[in-house]
């Protein structure tokens, strides 16, 4: 295997871990609610999931392709493989996670619904507020 085919895998082994963090992190977070997990409130996480679930919608809504795919692609074409034909098992089983042949219309409806939920949750599972002590400085949160 030469380089960039191996580099192809690793930028959509990477693709595979950005859908896990903005669909796992979402179910997580409506679990967490649930079951009063504290972490789910974290003001960074909470904050770096939604731009992450933002940007996937916003690119839909404007119709760019995502980074990760396009640069997935060039990668393929400098080993000489074929997106779909040349790659190796461990690349296409990861593209066949992620990847499922639909119209584009039904994948910008998904995404944007997925954003839509995304901010309710943000609504309704708030993120936690950063406590001041009485010197103005940022408190330690207890658990």
């Amino acid at each position: 295997m030469n380089f960039y085919a191996l580099a192809a895998d690793s930028m959509v082994f990477l693709h595979l871990l950005y859908v896990s963090f903005t669909v796992g992190g979402t179910f997580l977070i409506l679990l967490g609610a649930i079951l009063k997990w504290h972490w789910v409130r974290n003001r960074v996480f909470r904050l770096i999931h939604t731009i992450a679930v933002l940007i996937v919608t916003v690119e839909s809504l404007i119709g760019v392709w995502c980074p990760l795919t396009v640069w997935e692609w060039k990668l393929r074409a400098l080993a000489g493989q074929n997106v779909e034909n040349d790659i190796s098992f461990v690349g296409r089983l990861i593209r066949d996670l992620i990847f499922v042949n639909l119209p584009s219309w039904a994948f910008t409806l998904m995404y944007v619904g997925f954003g839509l939920l995304v901010l309710v949750i943000l609504i309704f599972v708030k993120p936690e507020k950063r406590k001041i002590d009485n010197r103005g400085r940022p408190e330690q949160l207890k658990d």
